[in-house]
């Protein structure tokens, strides 16, 4: 019998199931969690991406493979009113880089090679590159040379294609044909600033673009400018065009036939710098009474608006900035002075109209002066009127030809014994306004001052001071707190020409399209009437023929010409003329401003001008017959 032997075997132990310690199954779980998260954030990242911004980036990519090229067009010229050109346009070539197609490592060989091209040293090129890219799109041409050569333009056509991101610019810029003598009313271009730029949001301008700044080049700028061009190109990588995807063909800009004419103008600017120390302030304007067209409009100092189209000479027009008599500024409507004896014709007229006096009233004034005291300070030194020495007898047409200041004062503010009550203050506001003092003419220029009329209730709520006698007076004698632009001056004096309507001066006859057809013309719509006789008027017109066939005025006088005008100075040194001729059938309206002078040098400017509008020149006889 077998017998089985069975071996013995010392029994393993068996491994007993240990639990894991409770810090790696922490551990784990986090490490699970983590991996969810981020996870999370991926999933979450390519929804982002796909759903959210999808759009963005697909339009990104597009423009980056995409340029809307802006194709330029010609300025619209600007012509006097007989048709001749006031600017021409000339074409010049600007260095440009379009940041988004340099990379860093091309910048130090782009600066280098750009910079032997258009002959700027490469370190100021970078500092223009890295300066302007910070205000601007990436995608938008950066000027970093204005003004090239022809030699120069040429040689960076041809390389162009070798220089990743270089552009060349062509533009147009002006040149003004009458210098100086013209500055304010055709004003001039400049670099379109980040102001502008955001105020002509939609109209598809760029930031290298020029803009009108002032005159009518910046009042009419969009009507000059045209609408550019647009060429839609697929490029590379790097910038470089591929071909044209599609395009769209510009128009240039409509041209402006001015109310101006070029030899008045240029003689006006003649005969008052002839008047006028360098540097000092004067102002002039002569004015269809009409139909308010403006014929010539000179303010001095005055600057040449050709420095500012080369960059040759922009430290001359950076330095107009802070020159003696702020020559940028036009004196003519966009600084206030005291209007003095140019007042005084209104306060003749409303003194008669509410019937303070009749023209053939004698107001008597032996001593050539007179005393204002204050009742609320009954001790202080009364305020002296003094006229330009004892007159005496004074009726209203002797009154304004001789500038008697104790008349029209007394019309003002009445007399001391009684005999002429006065207009007082609030009847002398009235008037101003009616004749459009204290408030802008409305004329298609931009920068116009609206002026003051004072009255009690200005002077209370805005200086906190009570309206006194004096204050009265003074305003009667066109001084006090009134104020004035030359421009609001003529618009009132070709008022009292015109039989009583209130004009809005103009610069602009037509708009002509770029094949000189008429596309708006401008009228001398009134702005109102004045509430005036003709009876009064006529006796105040014939007042200021004797001012200046016998009066103060007499300086205005022209040869063959009737002229009707007031003129004086004030003690701080302004002086003016305004009048009118000829004065039985008025056709033009004339100012003149000095803010330093004798009364007879602002009058003699006038004449000088008449004597070459009416004598010389045939202009005048042109304008009555309409062929100018």
């Amino acid at each position: 019998m077998a017998t089985t032997t069975r071996r013995w075997r010392s029994p393993r132990p068996r491994r007993r199931e240990q639990p894991a310690p409770a810090a790696s199954r922490w551990g784990f779980l986090a490490l699970r969690g983590l991996a969810l998260l981020l996870m999370a954030i991926l999933v979450g990242q390519l929804v982002r991406l796909q759903l959210v911004e999808g759009e963005r980036f697909r339009q990104m990519a597009a423009s980056n493979a995409l340029r809307e090229l802006q194709v330029p067009v010609s300025r619209g010229l600007i012509y006097d009113r007989g048709g001749r050109p006031l600017v021409y346009n000339r074409t010049t070539f600007d260095a440009a880089i379009v940041p988004a197609n340099v990379r860093p490592e091309q910048q130090e060989r782009l600066f280098r090679e750009l910079g032997s091209i258009v002959g700027l040293p490469p370190e100021e090129i970078e500092a223009r590159f890295r300066e302007g890219r910070t205000r601007q799109s990436p995608y938008d041409p950066l000027v970093v040379k204005e003004g090239l050569t022809r030699e120069q333009a040429l040689a960076l056509k041809e390389r162009e294609p070798d220089l990743p991101g270089v552009r060349l610019l062509e533009r147009t810029v002006r040149d003004y044909v009458g210098g100086p003598a013209l500055a304010h009313v055709l004003g001039y271009t400049g670099p379109i600033s980040a102001e502008e730029l955001e105020a002509l949001k939609g109209l598809g301008y760029h930031l290298h673009d020029w803009v009108g700044k002032a005159g009518v080049e910046a009042t009419y700028e969009t009507i000059l400018r045209g609408t550019p061009g647009q060429v839609l190109l697929e490029v590379d990588a790097f910038g470089r065009p591929r071909r044209i995807v599609a395009e769209q063909p510009g128009q240039d800009g409509s041209s402006l036939l001015l109310t101006v004419d070029l030899d008045l103008q240029r003689r006006l600017y003649e005969a008052l710098s002839a008047q006028v120390p360098p540097g000092e302030v004067a102002a002039a304007a002569l004015m269809d009474v009409r139909n308010g067209e403006v014929l010539a409009l000179v303010s001095l100092p005055s600057f040449d608006p050709n420095v500012f189209a080369d960059p040759g000479r922009r430290d001359l027009a950076a330095a107009l900035l802070d020159a003696p008599g702020k020559p940028l500024l036009n004196h003519a409507l966009g600084e206030l002075y005291p209007p003095l004896d140019t007042f005084k014709p209104i306060v003749a007229l409303a003194a008669l109209q509410e019937g303070i006096v009749r023209p053939e009233t004698v107001i008597r004034n032996l001593a050539g002066y007179m005393l204002v005291s204050n009742p609320l300070a009954p001790g202080a030194v009364p305020d002296i009127i003094f006229d330009p020495r004892p007159l005496g007898d004074m009726d209203l047409a002797r009154a304004l030809a001789q500038g008697a200041n104790t008349y029209f004062a007394q019309l003002a503010g009445g007399s001391p014994d009684g005999s002429v009550r006065g207009l007082g203050e609030e009847r002398l506001a009235r008037y101003a306004r009616a004749f459009g003092l204290g408030e802008a003419t409305g004329i298609d220029l931009s920068g116009e001052a609206a002026g003051l009329v004072p009255d009690a209730r200005w002077k209370e709520r805005t200086l906190r001071d009570p309206w006194r006698p004096t204050d009265t007076y003074r305003f009667g004698l066109g001084q006090s707190y009134l104020s004035a632009t030359p421009m609001q001056v003529l618009v009132s004096t070709a008022a009292l020409a015109n039989g009583g309507r209130l004009l809005r001066p103009h610069l602009v006859r037509e708009i002509r399209d770029p094949e000189g057809r008429v596309l708006a013309e401008a009228g001398g719509q009134p702005r109102a009437g004045l509430p005036v006789s003709p009876e009064n008027l006529s006796a105040v017109r014939q007042a200021m023929v004797r001012a200046v066939s016998e009066g103060v005025a007499r300086a205005a006088a022209v040869r063959g010409l009737q002229v009707a005008g007031v003129s004086g100075a004030g003690e701080d040194g302004h002086a003016w003329f305004a009048g009118f001729a000829p004065a039985d059938q008025p056709l033009v309206a004339v100012v003149v401003y000095m803010a330093r002078g004798s009364a007879d040098r602002p009058a003699a400017v006038a004449a000088q001008v008449l004597d070459f509008m009416f004598n010389q020149s045939g202009i005048a006889q042109a304008l009555r017959e309409g062929r100018r």
